[in-house]
């Protein structure tokens, strides 16, 4: 339980900050030795329209907190991107890569950015791309896809954001 729980906690502290002084933990990481802050959280890639393109099924934005998280209209099948920082994603990805070894049937090395991943067990799926645009973690919950289907989708996903 303490190998979930630890990095999720860094990964939550990465992308939302330090209450403390309204600075985010990232900028704290990637300021230079002069202060200044060298990377930023590139904004959500998509609107529902463009998803719904990628996955072959219409989805709506959520209001969850999120900027960038759709579902269906029954409430069941949703895709969730989280952007992040390069350094951000280089942090967590060693940790979300074997987690993914451990949780999906099928784990796949991408050529895309520095490194990259698609995962997939039914009916849940996700990838991890960091790059010099930043990083990307996208999860996919409910769809009706197989193994295949779902590869095929974040390999739409990722291949729109990098486009």
């Amino acid at each position: 339980m303490r190998r979930v729980i630890a990095p999720l906690v860094l990964l939550a502290v990465l992308m939302t900050g330090s209450a403390c002084d309204g600075g985010s933990a990232v900028d704290d990481l990637e300021s230079g030795l002069d202060g200044s802050s060298t990377e930023t959280v590139p904004p959500c890639p998509f609107d529902a329209q463009k998803i719904s393109a990628l996955v072959g099924q219409t989805l709506v934005k959520l209001d969850d907190g999120s900027n960038c998280s759709f579902g269906d209209d029954r409430g069941v099948a949703n895709v969730t991107v989280n952007p992040a920082t390069k350094t951000a994603g280089a942090l967590t990805y060693d940790y979300q890569r074997q987690r993914a070894d451990d949780v999906y049937d099928v784990v796949k090395d991408v050529n895309l950015g520095e490194k990259a991943y698609i995962a997939a067990k039914p009916p849940n799926a996700e990838a991890q791309v960091v790059s010099d645009k930043g990083s990307y973690l996208v999860m996919m919950s409910s769809f009706e896809f197989d193994l295949a289907g779902y590869e095929q989708a974040l390999r739409k996903i990722l291949d729109a954001i990098f486009a």
